[in-house]
């Protein structure tokens, strides 16, 4: 047999009369090949309808919001669009008071995050760095108190911002911001900074360091990517938040860009084009920081599982 015959094929075991059977050595590999390039088509077939699926309404409504309102009237919101006019965000933005919404909206969101995240990354330094007494019964508390469902303390929530004189203000909305979100970005942070390596921290101590300036020149720098993703989760979170806005205010011009949806609506009822581009305004800044920020999304889905 030749070296190109025999790396052509392979032997297998000689049958009854002595003989051995010869076997293509390439075609398994084909098999192979042709199954796992089936397999990838089929995956990427299927991801891009799931995905056609989940932005045909986004799609819906950005044309919607471009289009006329005697162009909907005449042809229905599903048909092909007839028109162009951006005179619906005009509307929402001035008329429809998203401008003065959507500066509410930032008043709330931007603080919140930020004294969040501050106050549970200290609490969460403390807890994961120092021998304290019951700091892990201080954790599962933290913890625990995200468990509840928030429809049970609507009104206990209403009555105490009612005593505190604090009701119908956006520091009303940012308490309970903060005070419902610091304790899952405390279990968050504190499986992070308990990775850090202890030497950092010793090394830190001999050169004369206080905690002060352990938190704040090592721990804090060293959690950047956490504290990135927490600050992209979060800044979703409250500025999204429609419940809490209800609860805590009643006058209109103390409204978020959520709850001025619905009285958007109200307000325009049957102008699909207005409510369309008043959706798009309240989604924009989200968007924007989700674009800014996707690879600290993703990170932020395993951040302290493993930890």
């Amino acid at each position: 047999m030749t070296a190109t015959h025999a790396a052509a094929r392979v032997e297998e075991p000689s049958d009854g009369d002595g003989r051995t059977a010869k076997v293509p050595a390439a075609a398994p590999r084909r098999s192979v090949l042709r199954g796992r390039a089936l397999r990838t088509t089929g995956f990427h077939l299927a991801a891009g309808l799931l995905s056609a699926l989940w932005l045909l309404p986004i799609v819906l409504v950005l044309v919607t919001s471009t289009r006329t309102f005697d162009d909907i009237a005449a042809h229905g919101v599903g048909s092909w669009p007839h028109s162009f006019t951006l005179d619906g965000f005009r509307q929402a933005w001035v008329d429809g008071g998203q401008q003065r919404a959507l500066i509410n909206s930032l008043l709330v969101t931007i603080p919140s995050v930020l004294l969040s995240l501050g106050l549970a990354s200290m609490a969460a330094f403390g807890l994961s760095r120092y021998d304290l007494p019951f700091r892990r019964v201080l954790l599962l508390l933290m913890l625990g108190g995200n468990l509840l469902p928030p429809q049970i303390l609507l009104i206990p929530v209403s009555k105490l911002s009612e005593v505190l004189g604090i009701y119908d203000q956006l520091y009303a909305l940012i308490g309970v911001q903060v005070g419902f979100g610091v304790g899952f970005y405390v279990f968050v942070l504190h499986g992070f900074m308990r990775a850090i390596p202890g030497e950092i921290q010793q090394a830190a101590v001999i050169d004369g360091a206080g905690p002060w300036q352990i938190y704040w020149r090592i721990i804090l720098p060293l959690a950047r990517p956490a504290l990135a993703a927490l600050s992209a989760l979060s800044f979703t979170w409250i500025f999204n938040d429609l419940l809490w806005a209800i609860t805590v205010l009643r006058t209109d011009t103390q409204m978020p860009i959520t709850a001025s949806l619905i009285g958007l609506q109200g307000q325009y009822v049957s102008m699909w084009n207005v409510i369309a581009a008043g959706s798009v305004i309240a989604a924009a800044p989200t968007v924007a920081v989700f674009l800014r920020f996707q690879r600290h999304f993703v990170a932020g889905l395993n951040l302290g599982a493993v930890k």
